[in-house]
């Protein structure tokens, strides 16, 4: 039986499955079957900071209103009682889920300013967490904003956390920054560990019959997995950081892909969502069966195969090969 033991964020993990932020961490007692099913840890669904800076000004404004008239009155009014914010709710969660579980739980936060981010890192970290993952994406619309500044921003976010924290910190990102090497060159000497590639856009439809955004979500398939695949096998081979492969993992095949090309680790969401949380289980005996008959004993001796540093003819990843691809469609097909 091949050996499925990786590393992830310092963290030991007994196989490469990683249940990725979702639903699915909602509730205690699917938390636990993920676990029995054979994930080798948690990433809780992600604490959004709209969601937190919107609650906090709402209760400002309640707790405010009125306050500077008939201040007789005041004495009247009953003490509140203690209101659990949507943080506070966020970190019981969490603190249940490390006490219900044996396997590490990785907290998420998503956001782009530093603003109480540090604080609440600090939080997490004290509630348990065993490391933190920060996904951290703007959709710009503002003509006048550069990329430069926003990667800065992401930067300054990212350089506050580590410095507050001593837990591993991960950073999920988008895939559409300017130059993805040189960023997660500053990311990791920031103080980023890791890094997740990539977050999946939430891409809008649109009902042209009612005229309205349909906002359901899609769930990723396995052509989704050659973008994330590809910038892992590049970047692994520059930096000396822990690559989680995330959308597009559906079958044992698409984890040895994922290995192979630089991922310590692959975030598995979509498969659990449409199969039931059971599926990890037939995925992880998938991984064995097939390494043992293509002859690898452990995760250590797949891990980067086909790393960019490491293939025949890197020209592959990059712009020199575009032609070759295009041309190998059968032009009857065309």
């Amino acid at each position: 039986m091949a050996e499925l033991k990786t590393s992830y964020l310092g963290l030991t993990l007994k196989n490469p499955l990683v249940a990725g932020a979702s639903p699915l961490s909602l509730q205690l007692d699917v938390v636990k079957q993920l676990e029995d099913s054979g994930a080798s840890a948690i990433v809780m669904y992600s604490l959004f900071e709209e969601e937190v800076t919107h609650e906090s000004l709402e209760l400002d404004y309640f707790l405010n209103k009125g306050t500077e008239s008939q201040p007789e009155a005041q004495t009247y009014l009953p003490e509140p009682r203690n209101i659990e914010s949507i943080a506070d709710k966020y970190i019981a969660h969490l603190q249940k889920i490390k006490q219900s579980v044996e396997i590490p739980v990785i907290a998420s936060l998503n956001g782009v300013t530093p603003g109480g981010w540090v604080r609440l890192s600090k939080n997490l970290q004290a509630a348990g967490a065993d490391a933190l993952e920060l996904n951290i994406y703007t959709l710009v619309t503002d003509p006048a904003l550069t990329s430069d500044q926003v990667e800065k921003n992401y930067i300054s976010l990212i350089q506050e956390v580590c410095k507050h924290v001593s837990i591993p910190v991960t950073v999920k990102l988008s895939p559409f920054l300017t130059t993805l090497p040189h960023f997660l060159a500053r990311a990791y000497k920031a103080g980023a560990e890791g890094f997740v590639l990539f977050n999946r856009y939430m891409q809008p439809t649109f009902d042209i019959e009612s005229l309205e955004v349909d906002r359901k979500a899609r769930l990723s398939t396995n052509a989704d997995l050659a973008l994330p695949a590809r910038w892992i096998a590049i970047a692994s081979s520059q930096l000396q950081a822990d690559f989680a492969l995330s959308g597009g993992v559906h079958s044992p095949e698409d984890m040895v892909k994922a290995i192979m090309a630089g991922a310590k680790v692959t975030y598995v969401v979509s498969a659990l969502l449409a199969n039931g949380v059971k599926y990890a289980a037939g995925l992880l005996n998938g991984l064995n069966a097939w390494m043992n008959k293509n002859g690898y004993e452990s995760i250590e001796k797949m891990l980067g195969t086909l790393r960019l540093d490491k293939i025949e003819n890197p020209a592959a990843y990059e712009r020199a090969n575009y032609l070759r691809t295009l041309k190998s469609f059968d032009e009857r097909l065309l």
